[in-house]
């Protein structure tokens, strides 16, 4: 349904609802939740060592920025494309806008790590060294270590009439050296590509006079500075003038002409290797790099002004999180086991209890174990006949896939549907899908033109009543790594028609079956589309009816603008409406006669939030939605998803008292967004409430207390 032509604000503006000034800009907002991230980095409430994981974090997330969505508007502009985004802006107007808003965030995260970081770790017994900070006997120590270790693996390349500039491939480290011959006045340039691939990027440091050894102490040094260092052994005979570190990041947004492709795996593959080869979209270089090194490789390298970016610190800071590696409990997070809800616990039989009654998984807060155990069951029960799977990302050491691979030696019928287009993972998924095939797993490489991002597992067992099907659904990957720092929730049901929606649409992923009369399910694209607008537009009707809508979305991200037109005419219809968007947000809200009934709120913490949640008033009869979507165009049209429906009461309630209020409620990780595109923290000295924190000391509450008042007492009066 398309919305009116205008909406009347205040007195002295009439909004059109594709006016550009109601949409934030996608990556503007990308990059304020990374700004988040930079906080945590930033939070002394954090043990040290966390600190240190998230400004990795937020250097792994710009390196990842700029290899897809910076290197996308880099496209559009070599182009020619107009066509500007709902917020207006176009591809190069974004670009400008992007450089704008990174270069003082970078010389934040620097000074993070410079004057904050550093010399906490300093008092904490890790030190960080330069080489002016090194005693003699730990130079000679790491001299030594060059001329033994990292010498022989070096290859200089020179640069000039005769020798080619050289290729500088994506994210490597290097350092750019400028040369003399000794008694000449022609600088001579030359690259070293820096092993940090073969070497830890942070070398221990030890001393080759053990008395000078300080006991308790982790001392290190940049890969980089140790080379630097040690030039001269490099280039004998010539004068080292100078050695900037710099970087180049590439546009590593493979593309896949799907339609030409014979075989799909293969393309893949293929279109791997040029991830590392596209054209440039960043360079980083070090604050004191010369300007007329700098004009040399923008000369070379460069198609457009603002793709350097000078840093005063380490290039490439997400190589810090091997810091984390060190054994210092004391300066992590306190570890805690996750819980297993106490109905299933050691349960020998997973399959009576799901029949019983469905049953809910909140990760990582509850054990991620459970859903192991529900495909291995499977996979050595002789009674069940089949398993049917999806898997979007399931890490390198997948204990889900190896009881797939016991349930085919065990002669099930195994079928998975692996999406090989999961950026960044395809070449886990191709090893995975190999590996299937070559078991007898019927493995299925995704659909045309789609990527299968639903994360659903169907079971068919033979019982004494007859065939079975037990199914899990959920918002997370089948990745036992990530399900201990994603907030993920899963279902298992035994539902009939719910085990019918599944198999129908397992039929859809493996062969030529259009099946769209789903009973529960909403399947993009096309239906969650529809779906959620017409809930939408429901709580509209009831809110003009009755005055009681009420609208509560907990996802990743709200981008489609078709979504966001909905949600405006919710909010001018009087519909309350609370949104807790963890990343971009291209909603404005608190806009007068547009969105101010709309508040937004972002939650970044410990763990990242990945759960999706739609909850919608329904006049008292309330709906509760959960699964793989976000109200994003790529989720909407271009990916296979399922949302599905909490039937049970008990768990619709857990979802609707606890789980949802809690976040809602947060005051120490929450973050409010503004209709200027800025957030403000949200903070409370008498009523403090730590979302995740609270969760991890009430896990499995959902669980163990079915069908009864929530047990949280912060919670009683809080009205959703």
């Amino acid at each position: 349904m398309e919305e009116e032509n205008t909406i009347s604000g205040n007195i002295s503006r009439v909004y059109h609802l594709k006016d550009p000034s109601l949409y934030i800009n996608r990556e503007l907002s990308w990059i304020q939740f990374n700004r988040h991230v930079l906080e945590e980095a930033k939070d002394h409430t954090h043990p040290l060592l966390e600190r240190v994981k998230f400004l990795s974090i937020f250097a792994n997330n710009l390196d990842e920025f700029f290899m897809i969505r910076v290197s996308g508007l880099h496209q559009q502009l070599r182009e020619g494309v107009i066509k500007a985004p709902p917020d207006g802006l176009t591809p190069g107007e974004q670009l400008d806008a992007i450089y704008k808003a990174l270069v003082p965030l970078l010389e934040e995260s620097v000074s993070v790590w410079n004057e904050d970081i550093v010399p906490a770790l300093k008092n904490e017994g890790i030190l960080i060294h330069s080489y002016e900070t090194l005693n003699e006997g730990q130079k000679r120590y790491l001299r030594n270590y060059f001329i033994k270790e990292i010498f022989p693996v070096l290859t200089p390349l020179a640069f000039d009439k005769s020798h080619p500039f050289p290729f500088i491939s994506n994210l490597a480290l290097n350092l750019a050296v400028i040369l003399r011959e000794r008694g000449q006045k022609e600088e001579l340039f030359a690259r070293i590509k820096i092993p940090n691939k073969l070497f830890p990027r942070l070398i221990l440091v030890k001393t080759d006079d053990e008395e000078h050894e300080e006991r308790g102490k982790s001392e290190f040094i940049f890969l980089e500075e140790i080379i630097a260092e040690n030039l001269d052994l490099l280039f004998p005979g010539m004068d080292v003038r100078a050695a900037y570190p710099f970087r180049v990041t590439r546009d590593a947004d493979i593309e896949i002409e799907e339609d030409e492709a014979d075989d799909l795996l293969t393309a893949v593959e293929e279109s791997i290797g040029r991830r590392w080869v596209g054209k440039p979209v960043r360079i980083e270089v070090s604050s004191w790099m010369d300007q007329s090194v700098c004009a040399m490789m923008a000369e070379k390298m460069t198609d457009y002004p603002h793709m350097f970016y000078r840093l005063g610190g380490p290039i490439g800071m997400a190589d810090l999180m091997c810091l984390l590696d060190l054994n210092r409990p004391d300066l992590k997070d306190t570890p805690f086991v996750s819980s297993v809800p106490k109905r299933i616990d050691n349960e020998p039989n997973l399959f009576n209890k799901i029949k019983a009654r469905d049953m809910m998984l909140f990760h990582p807060y509850e054990s991620f174990q459970p859903v192991v155990q529900f495909v291995l069951q499977a996979a050595h029960d002789p009674d069940v006949l089949a398993i049917k799977m999806t898997l979007y990302r399931s890490g390198s050491k997948s204990p889900v896939i190896r009881a797939l691979l016991d349930a085919r030696e065990n002669g099930k019928a195994v079928s998975v549907v692996v999406e090989l287009k999961a950026r960044f993972d395809e070449e886990n998924n191709i090893g995975w899908a190999k590996a299937l095939e070559h078991a007898g797993v019927h493995v299925v490489y995704g659909i045309m033109g789609l990527k299968v991002h639903a994360k659903l597992c169907l079971v068919v067992r033979r019982e004494r009543e007859g065939i079975v099907r037990y199914v899990h659904m959920s918002s997370g990957n089948y990745n036992a790594t990530t399900a201990r720092i994603y907030t993920d929730i899963g279902l298992f049901t035994a539902d009939p028609e719910i085990a019918s929606d599944a198999s129908n649409l397992f039929n859809a992923l493996t062969g030529y079956s259009n099946y769209m009369a789903y009973n529960h399910l909403m399947v993009s694209p096309k239906y969650i589309r529809r779906g959620i607008l017409s809930l939408i537009e429901r709580e509209i009707h009831r809110q003009k009816e009755h005055q009681d809508g009420h609208i509560i979305l907990k996802l990743n991200a709200l981008q489609d603008a078709e979504m966001i037109r909905a949600l405006y005419r919710a909010s001018q219809a009087g519909v309350k409406i609370n949104l807790q968007i963890r990343g971009i947000c291209c909603l404005r809200p608190g806009i007068p006669g547009v969105s101010d009934n709309i508040t937004v709120t972002s939650i970044v913490g410990r763990f990242l939030e990945h759960s999706r949640i739609y909850y919608f008033h329904n006049g008292g009869d309330e709906i509760v939605l959960m699964g793989s979507a976000d109200l994003m165009p790529r989720n909407l049209n271009r990916r296979i998803e399922v949302l599905f429906p909490i039937l049970d009461p008990g768990i619709r309630n857990e979802i609707i008292s606890t789980i949802l209020p809690i976040h809602l409620q947060d005051t120490v990780k929450k973050r409010m967004l503004r209709s200027d595109g800025s957030y403000i923290r949200v903070r409370s000295e008498e009523n403090s409430i730590h979302a995740q924190e609270w969760l991890i000391s009430h896990r499995g509450l959902w669980n163990d207390h079915l069908h009864e008042e929530p047990k949280c007492d912060i919670l009683k009066n809080v009205d959703i």
